[in-house]
């Protein structure tokens, strides 16, 4: 082929969903988010929202189609069938998402639905803002089932306080719905299967209630699942003194770090894995052997290094301190 794999940038896919807010285009700069935006796909090889390069030697080449001329070399051996394994979306909730749960890799098959596994590291929340994140002791399909017709499920939910740079790991199987307020870095499987218990009693653009999905959900949860709470990062060594690097979610579909940056940190992408970054606060700077120039990632950005990159380093641009979230498998 004689093309080399560099980093890359996406067009955002962006969903006008109606629980939407406008922080994703007013914190970030998107010109070219719509008015109400619930959610942008940053990176994805999903057909409901492909992501397509935004320039370099790629632009305009979809993802998937990345994937399927590169594989290993773009994805990393630890993907299986070098298929893109994740999907990681910004999520901008100016109302309450619907009491929801997603299948899991044990009872997808089930409803002939794709398995979906998540976390939510919060960018931004009000004080007090909470989510919804599992059920109560002892909430069995009975009392689950009871609740769904009588409309009380809110009474069953767990609520876990919605606090900007804390994160949350969210199974496939458990029930869950993020509150009002939350902008939210999401990672999660390649999915987008949602079934919806309660909608809160609003109606959807046409004036109609949006459709529930109660059967395909009782055959989704997984009731062995208790409630969730906020995960503890943990500390890990990074090479570059002064920097600070966190493990926030570990999970068998997708690691996620934090890293606070000061000085350049040194990594290899040496085939195991991709590696996505994202910028919450300021912009990042890539830099390589295999790159004429520094690769400037602008804040909120997220930004995809081939897992056979080879040596390069990140930091923030021009030297300054910055705050990077990085996703691998």
């Amino acid at each position: 082929m004689g093309e080399t794999l560099v980093p890359l940038l996406f067009r955002p896919v962006y969903k006008d969903y109606l629980w939407g807010g406008s922080r994703i285009a007013s914190r970030y700069g998107r010109a070219d988010a719509p008015a109400l935006c619930g959610e942008s796909w940053e990176v994805s090889a999903h057909p409901d929202g492909m992501s397509v390069v935004d320039g370099g030697p790629f632009d305009g080449r979809p993802l998937a189609s990345l994937c399927e001329a590169f594989g290993a070399a773009l994805v990393g051996r630890d993907a299986a069938g070098g298929k893109f394994p994740v999907l990681v979306k910004l999520i901008d909730a100016r109302d309450r998402l619907s009491v929801q749960v997603h299948p899991n890799d044990a009872n997808a098959e089930r409803t002939h639905g794709e398995p979906k596994t998540e976390m939510w590291y919060f960018l931004d929340a009000p004080e007090g803002a909470v989510v919804c994140a599992g059920l109560k002791k002892g909430v069995g399909p009975r009392i689950f089932s009871d609740a769904v017709k009588q409309g009380t499920v809110s009474s069953l939910l767990n609520a876990v306080p919605a606090v900007p740079g804390k994160a949350l790991f969210i199974p496939g199987g458990l029930v869950h719905a993020i509150c009002e307020g939350c902008l939210v870095f999401e990672v999660q499987q390649s999915s987008n299967t949602t079934y919806r218990v309660h909608d809160w009693d609003r109606v959807g653009k046409d004036g109609k209630p949006r459709e529930l999905h109660v059967a395909q959900a009782m055959e989704s949860i997984d009731w062995k699942l208790g409630a969730m709470e906020l995960s503890t990062p943990f500390p890990m060594p990074a090479a570059a003194a002064g920097n600070a690097r966190e493990r926030v979610v570990r999970s068998e579909f997708f690691t996620m770090e934090r890293w606070t940056l000061r000085a350049p940190e040194p990594a290899v992408a040496d085939g195991a894995s991709f590696r996505i970054f994202f910028a919450p606060d300021g912009p990042l700077e890539i830099r390589s052997p295999a790159l004429a120039e520094p690769f400037a990632v602008p804040a909120g950005r997220s930004c995809l290094v081939p897992a056979s990159f080879g040596p390069y380093e990140f930091a923030g641009a021009g030297g300054a301190a910055a705050t990077v979230l990085s996703v691998e498998i």
